[in-house]
């Protein structure tokens, strides 16, 4: 609706995980980075975890894009909610492997896919699995996603795993179960919400790539509260930032306000939910100090 208001050629602030719109933080190149210097190196397992909204998708979609067909043959699994018995099937059709003269158990399939891997590390080839969600990816699944890679050669790993998952990742890994598969990570990333300056960086970027080339469509203040209610996360920039511009079209102004925004946020329920719990949390902090200095009086 408000495309031609403000002069933009498409949409700047989708929620679908667009490539084309990738912005440069020093938290997603820093992710990006970790994972290809280690899937070059031939690692067993990476994590990556951040919160909902952090951009884990998208840069599961990138690492797709950049992996090199001819060293590397991925496998994604966007909802890894499946049992230790449909694993292997799933890794091999992803991989493309012809099941039709092989068994129809779980043994067979995952002897074939064994045989399978031998062969394209033959061929100078790495199966790479990029698994989004991790966090609800059974125990047992984990468990015998870790047995799928204990075959390698003497120098490479037959399959690399990349699990990107929501910080409960870290507890099921923590699991006392786990503890062998928790040893085979070798490398880990968080990806923190994005800093005050990123977030004005990110919106400046996702306003060029749709077309915008001159002046400010957030007033300062409305930068300040943006950030304010989204925390840095992504994914709730995007939500407030497209409602904002929703409401600024309405009021007919030439950008978004403090009040374009603080309306936005009144239309999120989750926006609001973060400004209440910080004030929440304010007020006990405040106390909390007034409780320690009576004490010290005292």
């Amino acid at each position: 609706m408000y495309l031609e208001h403000f002069h933009l050629s498409c949409p700047p602030f989708g929620l679908t995980p667009d490539t084309h719109f990738f912005c440069q933080s020093s938290q997603h190149i820093g992710a990006l980075n970790t994972a290809r210097v280690c899937l070059d190196q031939g690692e067993g397992f990476i994590k990556i975890t951040g919160e909902v909204g952090s951009g884990k998708t998208l840069l599961c979609r990138l690492l797709l894009n950049q992996l090199n067909s001819a060293k590397f043959i991925t496998a994604y699994l966007p909802n890894p909610s499946v049992s230790a018995q449909e694993l292997p099937l799933i890794i091999a059709k992803e991989i493309r492997l012809d099941l039709s003269s092989i068994g129809k158990t779980s043994h067979e399939i995952q002897e074939a896919l064994l045989k399978h891997l031998i062969e394209l590390n033959q061929q100078g080839k790495t199966v790479v699995l990029l698994i989004d969600e991790a966090q609800a990816m059974p125990v047992e699944t984990l468990e015998s996603l870790r047995l799928l890679t204990n075959l390698e050669t003497e120098t490479h790993k037959l399959l690399q795993v990349v699990l990107l998952g929501q910080p409960e990742l870290n507890d099921k890994i923590n699991l006392p179960e786990l503890r062998q598969l928790k040893q085979r990570i070798a490398f880990s990333y968080q990806i923190k919400p994005l800093t005050k300056a990123e977030m004005s960086g990110y919106i400046r970027h996702r306003l060029a790539i749709s077309g915008h080339t001159q002046g400010n469509l957030f007033t300062d203040k409305a930068l300040q509260q943006l950030y304010k209610y989204s925390r840095g996360i992504p994914r709730v920039i995007n939500i407030l930032c497209h409602k904002a511009l929703l409401a600024a079209y309405g009021f007919g102004l030439p950008a978004a306000t403090a009040k374009c925004v603080k309306q936005a946020r009144r239309d999120t329920e989750f926006a609001a939910c973060y400004s209440a719990h910080k004030k929440w949390h304010q007020k006990v902090r405040h106390h909390l100090s007034k409780i320690l200095r009576l004490e010290s009086k005292d």
